[in-house]
């Protein structure tokens, strides 16, 4: 997990607000001179964004976009732009790790122990969807009409991609300002200075011991922060991130963080180099030219060149 570093000396007039949403806890600060008003205004438009985000790509949600597309399987169906971006980069990952990244996991996950909404407690479960040789192959994108087709019954979770999108969409809302950051639970981004006028720095959390001591620290603007990890989201012994061609959750990394210029590109390409292991995932980040440190789980270090520029 990464957040951003707290700032002792400020010189530049800060506002500060967090709410829980999207299983987890946002932060939102707004640095630049503005009235406190026009500053929470900003920020409840960026929360807005986000709540719409959530409702469009929640498996959890009986009411979500997302669920009311799986109901229709076998049907060309017309989704909203929110959720076409976000099937299309789902499967455009899906294909550059051979299927090892993938979508249609939802019913596997939900078997693993992780079908409960985080807000209501309420299970989730979806009897009808296939698990058995199904994968992104049985999505069809429709570019020309933003439609969508199920070849069979699955259960769809954008999770990796859903909560990145939303931070690139509030942000949005906060670009008349002279800096931002938000947190969401390990997605970060953050643009222009912070309130010491300088670049915003982003700590990585030790996977081991749980503190920022002894890990890298990121010193950048205009950039996102991801970090998938295992270490804190167990259920029956598994872990959230589940490799679709070995049928099983993902081993070999503690976390792995990614740095890129938008948010919902480090978020998927994390957990994408987290499912690929410590033998792919370096391959694949190079290749795609992205800045990225993990730790695994017999203490080694994976880190591409182009993170180097970041470290502080």
């Amino acid at each position: 997990m990464v957040t951003i570093d707290a700032v002792q000396e400020v010189k530049k007039p800060i506002y500060h607000e967090q709410f829980v949403l999207m299983g987890t806890i946002v932060q939102i600060w707004i640095v630049g001179r503005g009235s406190p008003a026009r500053k929470r205004e900003s920020i409840a438009r960026a929360v807005q964004v986000m709540y719409q985000v959530e409702h469009v790509c929640s498996r959890f949600d009986e009411g979500s976009e997302l669920s009311q597309l799986c109901r229709h399987p076998g049907e060309k169906t017309s989704v909203s732009p929110t959720l076409f971006y976000a099937l299309r980069i789902a499967l455009a990952t899906s294909e550059l790790t051979k299927g090892v990244f993938d979508p249609t996991v939802g019913r596997a996950l939900e078997r693993q122990g992780f079908d409960r909404h985080y807000a209501t407690g309420e299970r989730v479960s979806t009897p009808a969807a296939d698990v058995q040789g199904i994968s992104y192959r049985d999505i069809q994108l429709f570019e020309e009409t933003a439609s969508v087709r199920l070849a069979r019954p699955m259960a769809l979770d954008l999770g990796a991609v859903a909560k990145g999108l939303a931070v690139d969409l509030a942000c949005r809302e906060l670009q008349s300002w002279e800096g931002y950051a938000i947190d969401a639970g390990g997605d970060c981004y953050v643009y222009g200075i912070d309130p010491r006028g300088l670049p915003w720095t982003v700590v990585i959390e030790d996977p081991t011991h749980g503190d920022y001591l002894a890990m890298p620290k990121v010193a950048l603007s205009g950039q996102a922060v991801c970090s998938s990890g295992n270490y804190r989201h167990r259920r029956r012994g598994a872990n959230h991130l589940y490799d679709a061609v070995k049928g099983q959750s993902a081993e070999g990394f503690l976390t792995m963080t990614v740095v890129a210029p938008l948010t919902v590109l480090a978020d998927v390409s994390a957990t994408a180099a987290f499912l690929l292991g410590p033998g792919r995932a370096h391959e694949f980040l190079q290749g795609q030219h992205l800045a990225a440190y993990g730790r695994t789980q017999d203490g080694r270090t994976v880190m591409t060149d182009a993170m180097k520029e970041f470290l502080r």
